[in-house]
């Protein structure tokens, strides 16, 4: 499948009905529009998101998305009235899929056995018996409170765990979806270093490892995964974007938009070198004609804000040499 350079993030939003019906409206336009791409979380509105997803799939078809979806967070089903408390103990605590003393103080865990539960969760809330892509949800957070020794054992049990559901056939490739640890300093707790990362796939599951997503934010305001050369490849220093091209990984962007703060602040000169006068259009125009990112989401749970940014695709695209001269 060739996957659309714009895609639809169900991050943000009410749990009310009026939300997740207008997200199944854009998800249904947006497919019909050539958008194939959908992304989400099993915390993203408390499953909610998830669920409404899946609801779109049984009307259009499975095939017709490439889906996405994460974890990493302790998840909430709200759908289930339950307290918050009685839900976590009974679900993950008392089962013992969680060990207290390795989750972070904002719900972040690593492992195996609660991966696997999340990963099957998801896959009941989008009533599909596969997914596309299973990232690990900001898995950089774990090294604000572990060893990095400890991480990497994690994050390869991870991988195992997600190798062996590509093989059952309930899964595709897996990846990272991060925030802020592809955009840091190598000198940086949180720092995320592809190569290792990627060594580590190897170890598991040799060249076919299929590892082979990336997600970070990228925008006008936050522009250091271009501009930042904080990875080491085959000698060279390169930013994470760079190094994504040249190990052929490929980049989802988040955040495309600065989650609308690029409106009424973006230059006169940048709208004209991106042919229109539009702020959010420059923003996703921006974004969509860096080298090596190859789909920008953006949150829609509005058809209007669906039919304005897919306009996007209607811009001339930017060949390489003249998008490097905005760097100088």
């Amino acid at each position: 499948m060739n996957l659309s350079k714009l895609g639809i993030g169900t991050y943000l939003g009410e749990l009310d009905q009026k939300t997740s019906e207008g997200y199944k409206e854009v998800i249904r336009e947006g497919i019909r529009l050539g958008i194939n791409v959908v992304d989400t979380a099993i915390v993203y509105r408390y499953m909610k998101s998830e669920r409404d997803i899946g609801q779109v799939l049984q009307e259009v078809g499975r095939e017709k998305v490439f889906l996405s979806t994460k974890g990493g967070y302790v998840p909430y089903d709200y759908d289930l009235g339950q307290d918050p408390k009685d839900y976590f103990y009974e679900n993950f605590v008392n089962t013992g899929i969680i060990k207290l003393e390795e989750m972070t103080p904002q719900g972040h865990y690593l492992g195996a056995s609660f991966i696997d539960w999340c990963f099957n969760k998801s896959l009941e809330n989008l009533r599909t018996d596969y997914i596309d892509v299973y990232f690990l949800h900001n898995p950089e957070e774990q090294l604000n409170f572990f060893p990095r020794e400890t991480f990497y054992r994690k994050l390869r049990e991870c991988f195992e765990l997600l190798e062996h559901k590509v093989k059952e056939g309930r899964l595709k490739y897996y990846g990272l979806a991060t925030w802020s640890g592809f955009r840091v300093s190598p000198s940086s707790r949180i720092y995320l270093d592809l190569s290792q990362i990627l060594s580590i796939a190897r170890e598991v599951a040799g060249e076919d490892h299929h590892l082979r997503f990336i997600q970070l934010p990228y925008n006008l305001g936050m522009p250091e995964a271009f501009t930042l050369k904080n990875q080491e490849v085959n000698g060279k220093k390169l930013s994470t974007i760079e190094a994504c091209k040249e190990l052929g990984l490929y980049i989802y962007t988040s955040a495309s938009i600065y989650q609308g703060n690029v409106i009424g602040r973006v230059p006169h000169k940048l709208k004209e070198f991106f042919g229109t006068d539009d702020d959010v259009l420059t923003a996703l125009a921006f974004v969509i004609n860096t080298p090596g990112v190859g789909t920008a989401l953006v949150g829609m749970s509005k058809k209007e804000h669906l039919l304005h940014n897919v306009k996007v695709l209607g811009l001339p695209r930017i060949p390489e040499e003249r998008f490097l001269t905005l760097f100088g």
